[in-house]
């Protein structure tokens, strides 16, 4: 089992003709991803790798089932090719777009919400099921960071996603499901609503999240944590725990608010909850041991 996505999931790549898309699509495909079909308005009748390409997604629904789709367009675009996914039925969504303004965000993940579907994004680098299928764009050839295994990962940063992920691995564990919900404001999806799928996960004995100071997406899980929606064992790392106080970060979303967000909070939610917190990488691997975590 996976969450999200998996060898049996029919992906549309929405902007599949262009540069990103096109690359992007080789990888999914050379992982394992069914990609089924592609849609670039006014290039119907092309293919990118032998997949037919289609002026629309209700164009392309009309001759493929379509379980998710992956969106490489540019943030100014993601609002419509979003609703046109929305309103083609299709739950599964995810987009890597970097610098989605921020109002438009807020609507999609409204719409979402109203749909029951899962935004995954913007400025992520998606969703991998090592070894079975990928919405995004991880270099899933380097075995010692995507191998499969037992560990859910959700991260907020894709700079220490790879480096996190590495850790885990060389621990003796590897990840059954990696999301990379985004460090923008306002993601499409939260650490917090994902947990119930892993939960759900045979496949999955532990999560690990990688956060960062701003927002409150840790202490939701905290407190998913203390109201028993999730119960396997948990490991956090957090980026920023030595930013001075008041500085601004480069990411988005890495902004305290109202006394909220900062990283002492998060790491003391996280561990009255029963979670353990990594002060470095490295020691991700041993936090999972003491948990009682088998490696895989």
């Amino acid at each position: 089992m996976s969450i999200f996505i998996d060898k049996t999931t029919r992906v549309c790549v929405q902007g599949i003709t262009g540069s990103e898309g096109s690359f992007w699509t080789k990888h999914m495909m050379d992982l394992g991803t069914q990609v089924v079909c592609g849609v670039t308005p006014g290039k119907e009748g092309q293919s990118v790798e032998g997949i037919p390409v289609y002026h629309s997604v209700k164009n392309a629904l009309k001759h493929h089932v379509v379980d998710a789709t992956m969106l490489f367009v540019p943030p100014k675009m993601t609002k419509d090719a979003v609703f046109e996914a929305l309103d083609a039925g299709i739950k599964k969504i995810v987009t890597i777009a970097d610098g989605i303004p921020l109002h438009e965000m807020m609507e999609i993940r409204q719409r979402a919400l109203e749909e029951n579907a899962f935004v995954v994004g913007g400025n992520t680098s998606g969703v991998i099921s090592p070894k079975e299928a990928m919405m995004g764009s991880f270099p899933h050839w380097i075995e010692r960071v995507y191998k499969k295994g037992s560990i859910g990962v959700m991260t907020r940063s894709g700079s220490l996603t790879n480096e996190v992920t590495a850790m885990i691995v060389e621990a003796g564990y590897g990840v059954s499901s990696l999301i990379g919900v985004g460090g923008d404001p306002v993601p499409g999806a939260r650490f917090a609503e994902f947990l119930p799928l892993y939960e759900k996960d045979l496949e999955t004995k532990a999560v690990v999240i990688i956060g960062e100071l701003g927002g409150t997406m840790e202490e939701e899980v905290a407190e998913a944590m203390m109201n028993k929606t999730f119960t396997k064992p948990l490991v956090a790392f957090l980026g920023g725990r030595t930013a001075p106080k008041g500085q601004k970060m480069g990411h988005a979303g890495a902004i305290i608010t109202g006394g909220k967000g900062s990283v002492q909070n998060k790491i003391e939610m996280l561990e009255k909850a029963g979670a353990k917190v990594a002060d470095r990488p490295r020691k991700v691997g041993k936090l999972l041991e003491e948990l009682g975590v088998m490696k895989d």
